[in-house]
């Protein structure tokens, strides 16, 4: 026991003007009897209940609460003190009770209950009792850091342990469960595997919850065309304009609706891309090969894989038999890849990371087992994930263009308001007349029925579109299309049909042939090149596609095929050669799969019809492995040997089927193994779509180029180029190694003279169309796989294909090919460029007949004169420029000329200054005319009803024949034909007969304060509002002329071979 000596206490002060009472007296006399100094106890800091507590039987010297308080943070600086031994008896209350706030002080109490009395032993003991209690709760927090402590470095741990798929592929698979820390044999534990998930997160995608539906039916209001008919309506309620109002309020709200529900529909790509990760799986835990929820895999989990699976995490194989995975709509791949165990230097691409099975990709044939390394959004199906959820849709160019219109007509309403105010003052009429005068007109002068027109005008055309096969999703896409001057196209799916097809062959013996037709099926024919002997040719064409029906394991049913497309492709080329049965004439005895060390596939067969029944080996696969196991080659009846010459003859022909772009296979059979006859090789690929090459010269010669961007090699990817007519001569050729090696602003100077990418990720085609649009462009984006939807829909226009495109690249486009042909596009921009016209045409129309209402009572305003027109004759003329005759120029048939002009230009409003001439000239018009009118019925200087309704039906005729020339901007109405517009002319006709009844129906007649006019009257005011049709005629025959004259035809820029 050690002890610790410190000053003694100090004796108790009591107060003099009061006696000491008797328990005062017996401390005082026990601090002066006891001299001994204090002990420490020697004990260990968390044991303090009172088996470890030791009495002081020989204390000399009293401790002072100071002293004990020191020791305590003596002890607690990490001296070698334990804890303090107090005799209770030496101190006083009041500092026993400040004892109990140090955890660090032991009180021993060494008197019997009697001497030392019943009120201070109880504290005594609660102090001690207190004591306990902050020890246990420095037991409890210093084992609470420990495990917190233990826990950061375990976390520190396992985040070293994590690998990338690119890194893991890298490396050995031993390597990766080395780093993993995993067994091959066991597993992980359950315990160790939901550590690891509290660290990395279920193995799932979180889609942002996006805002609830009424804040996004209030965003569509924020259009500032919609906020100007907004400010009008509320104007039209403050002057009770009741009836402009509601016209207005309804025309907002189907608009706002309709927008609304078309981007309701649209936000659904992330949810579909979800549901690529399977919900269950097979995984090793603590060596149970388990079935259990794909969304529990943690890195480092063992995962079986067989034929059907779905992928559920990134793994890296270690095991891989015959195991082939369907990658196309993940990489653009079209074959499935051969997946092996073997390291992969430096891989560049998904491609080429051949020990990885990547999520959501599917399993064609074989087994194999791996060590799960990326889950959730750390994969690179993740990776795809958070670019869709990154990237936002761009703002369609008419949306751009409303936009614009709806500043222009808010600073038309104010110069117009400011105009009349001044004119006002100037003429000393009272500035809040004027004011409510100037509103009103600013109000009349909004059309309020365009956005109705827009509307109506892009339903019409996604109703005609889809009369097309082409489904739009976006109403503001069809008018999108219009303006698209570039369209990247995926390869797989899009340009091809993602069916392997065989379209050369060549035998041992030097025929040549070539094969028609696409698809699994026998549509085609096998057409030899050379007038060889026909029978000798036929045999050696049968022998060799003998072998590739006999080594074969896919079957076709009508046109499905079941099983791998190259197997798919030479059975067909059989079935085009009219080789029906020949399998049924062999008995297979064994099969030696195709593994991606081998390459190549042999069956050993017997001739059922045989007496012998002899073996044979039938063989195919790559040609420098197939060659190996030759020693001989087949020409005419003979079997020649295989010498050096003739082997070097024969990779020359397959080194010129590969520069087209086919995949090479090698055929042979023999009584060995090692002792094959070569037959010859078929070359395979995925050829184009019928008519997509005339379709990309239709695009070129409307002034729309298009890109091949494609996961495939560069041979292959020039191969389809060509074929599709790209020009490969005078364009460039980009990989997606290079891209990466590229600044933004290199890539962007170079990438409009590309007109092939090859070797591209997801990442990399999102980084070309933004690249593109840089540089001013309007980019259409073509796919049908996963790997496209982030350029979907990134893209100006997302297309997608609707036939073979997965649900994910449906979601995330803009438009669904619902053939998957290429010709719909076309027809589509041809569409695209029509609608735009039209709605410029409404605009035309509207803005020339509210200008000459305006201006006639402005005019009347200003210089104080009867109002020509009274309120319900001015409302009825609102109803015809917002009604029927409007809306039914939205459906004028798409002008021929106007397709084969280039795309519009972007940056061009719809009010030009062109249109704006226009407008002023027909409104000019329409005003003199009208004017004019007035005057002539006023010469008697009084305002009657024939005065009101002359001038009324005056201005309604010169309505009807605006409209009839705003048809068309450029061409003679007599040109695109009277009748061309069904509609147009049921919705002039009916605004006649509504006219002829306010003028001559009686209840009518009352309410417009209208009167009957004379036949002569009817046919002077035709005569004369005829004029607004009659010039408008004229001036476009001048200008056509003058056009032909300038020879502003666009010359062509060569791009398509």
């Amino acid at each position: 026991m050690t002890s610790l000596r410190t000053s003694p206490v100090q004796p108790i002060v009591t107060d003099s003007s009061s006696p000491p009472n008797e328990s005062d007296m017996e401390t005082s006399s026990l601090q002066q009897q006891q001299q001994q100094p204090p002990t420490l106890a020697s004990s260990s800091p968390k044991s303090t209940d009172a088996s470890h507590i030791e009495d002081v039987t020989d204390s000399t010297q009293t401790m002072t609460v100071e002293a004990v308080t020191a020791a305590g943070a003596a002890r607690a600086d990490g001296e070698k003190i334990t804890d303090v031994a107090l005799e209770a008896t030496m101190v006083d209350v009041l500092d026993l009770k400040t004892l109990a706030s140090n955890k660090n002080t032991v009180v021993v109490c060494n008197q019997t209950k009697e001497d030392f009395g019943d009120k201070n032993n109880e504290i005594i003991l609660s102090v001690r009792s207190q004591l306990q209690v902050n020890d246990d709760k420095e037991i409890k927090n210093t084992t609470k850091k420990q495990q917190q402590q233990e826990k950061k470095k375990a976390i520190a741990e396992h985040e070293k342990m994590w690998l990338t798929t690119k890194e893991a592929s890298a490396i050995s698979a031993e390597d990766v469960v080395s780093r993993l820390r995993v067994s091959y044999r066991s597993g992980l534990s359950w315990k160790e595997s939901e550590f690891r998930r509290q660290m990395t997160g279920y193995n799932e995608f979180s889609v942002h919850q996006g805002d609830p539906l009424w804040k996004k039916y209030i965003e569509q209001f924020r259009n500032p065309l919609i906020l100007l008919l907004l400010a009008s309506a509320l104007v039209s309620v403050c002057m009770k304009q009741f009836d402009d109002a509601f016209s207005i309020t309804t025309a907002i709200v189907i608009v706002v609706t309709v927008a609304f529900i078309q981007e309701y529909r649209s936000e659904k790509s992330l949810e579909e891309l979800t549901k690529l990760v399977p919900p269950t799986c097979r995984c090793l835990r603590e060596e149970q090969l388990e079935s259990m929820y794909a969304r529990s895999l943690v890195p480092g989990d063992i995962v079986y894989l067989s034929t059907g699976d779905r992928v559920p995490a990134d793994i890296r194989l270690f095991e891989a038999i015959d195991l082939a995975v369907d990658e196309s709509s993940f990489t653009g791949e079209t074959e499935p890849c051969m997946k092996t165990t073997e390291l992969v230097l430096n891989p560049m691409s998904h491609t080429s990371m051949k020990n990885i099975a990547f999520m959501g990709t599917l399993v064609r044939c074989g087994n194999g087992k791996g060590i799960v390394v990326n889950t959730g959004e750390k994969s690179e199906f993740g990776e795809l994930f958070k670019l869709m959820q990154s990237e936002e849709a761009p703002k369609t160019p008419l949306q751009n263009s409303m936009d614009i219109l709806g500043t222009q007509l808010s600073v038309y309403s104010f110069f117009i308001i400011g105009l009349i105010m001044m004119l006002g003052w100037i003429q000393g009429r009272p500035i809040l007349d004027m004011f409510t005068i100037g509103v009103s007109l600013a109000v009349a002068a909004i059309p309020e029925g365009l956005p109705i027109v827009v509307t109506v005008t892009l339903a019409l055309g996604v109703m005609r579109m889809a009369n097309r096969k082409a489904i739009v999703k976006k109403l503001p896409t069809v008018e999108t299309l219009g303006c698209v001057n570039i369209i990247c196209s995926d390869k797989t799916g899009t340009i091809t049909n993602n069916e392997m097809t065989v379209t050369t062959i060549i035998t041992s013996d030097g025929y040549y042939a070539d094969v028609s037709g696409t698809g699994y099926n026998d549509q085609g024919e096998v057409h030899l090149l050379k007038s060889y002997s026909s029978e000798q040719a036929k045999e050696a064409i049968y022998n060799l596609l003998e072998v590739g029906v006999i080594c074969n394991n896919a079957t076709i049913n009508g046109d499905t095929l079941q099983g791998q497309p190259t197997e798919g492709a030479l059975l067909a080329v059989a079935m085009k050669y009219r080789m029906y049965g020949v399998s049924d004439k062999y008995i297979k005895l064994q099969e030696y799969p195709f593994s991606s060390e081998q390459k190549l596939m042999a069956v050993k067969c017997v001739n059922k019809y045989d007496d012998v029944k002899e073996e044979i080996y039938f063989v195919k696969g790559a040609l420098e492995k197939v060659l190996k196991q030759c020693t001989k080659f087949s020409n005419g009846n003979e079997k020649v040997l295989l010498s050096s010459k003739k082997e070097q003859e024969i990779f020359t022909e397959a080194y010129e089927i590969g520069r087209k772009g086919l995949r090479v296979i090698a055929l042979a059979k023999g009584d060995s193994l090692q002792d094959l006859v070569y037959l010859g090789l078929v070359g395979i690929c995925d050829p184009p779509k019928p008519f997509v090459r005339e379709s990309i010269e239709q695009l070129f010669n409307c002034g729309v180029k298009v890109k091949l961007v494609t996961g495939d090699a560069q041979e292959t990817a020039v191969a389809i180029g060509s074929m599709i007519g790209l020009d490969m001569i005078h364009s460039q050729t980009l990989s997606g190694q290079q891209i990466d090696n590229m600044s933004d602003h290199q890539l962007k100077s170079m990438v409009n003279n590309v007109s092939v990418f090859y070797r591209v990720t997801p990442r990399h085609k999102l980084t070309i169309i933004k690249a593109l649009q840089a540089n001013g462009n309007v980019v259409g984006m073509t796919g049908d796989g996963v790997n496209d939807s982030v350029a979907l829909k990134k893209a100006d226009i997302g297309i997608a294909m609707g036939k073979n495109g997965t649900d994910v690249c449906k979601e995330a486009s803009d438009m669904i090919l619902v053939d998957d042909d290429f010709q719909t596009i076309v027809a589509a921009i041809e569409e695209g460029k029509g609608i735009f016209f039209n709605i410029r045409n409404f605009v035309k129309f509207q803005l020339s007949t509210s200008i000459a209402a305006l201006s006639l009572i402005a005019l009347a305003t200003i210089f104080r004169i009867p109002n020509p027109l009274n309120a319900m004759q001015i409302l009825w003329i609102n109803i015809i420029m917002d009604g029927p005759p409007a809306q039914s120029l939205a459906v004028e048939p798409v002008d021929k000329d106007v397709v084969k002009q280039g795309p519009r230009n972007v940056k061009t409003p719809m009010i030009t200054k062109t249109l704006v001439l226009n407008v002023l000239f027909s409104a000019s018009i329409i005003i003199v005319g009208t004017l004019w009118v007035f005057k002539r019925e006023m010469s008697d200087n009084e305002v009657t009803k024939r005065d009101t309704t002359m001038t009324f039906t005056c201005f309604v005729f010169f309505d009807m024949f605006n409209a009839l020339s705003c048809r068309s901007q450029t061409k003679s109405v007599f040109t695109i034909g009277l009748f061309s517009n069904k509609m147009f002319l049921v919705a002039v006709t009916l605004s006649i007969v509504g006219q002829m009844l306010v003028v001559y129906f009686p209840p009518l007649q009352s309410v417009f304060q209208t009167e009957a006019l004379t036949l002569y009257d009817i046919l002077l005011l035709l005569g004369l509002t005829s004029s607004v049709f009659i010039v408008s005629e004229v001036k476009k025959f001048f200008e056509r002329q003058l056009l032909k004259r300038l020879n502003r035809t666009p010359r062509k820029q060569m791009a398509f071979v």
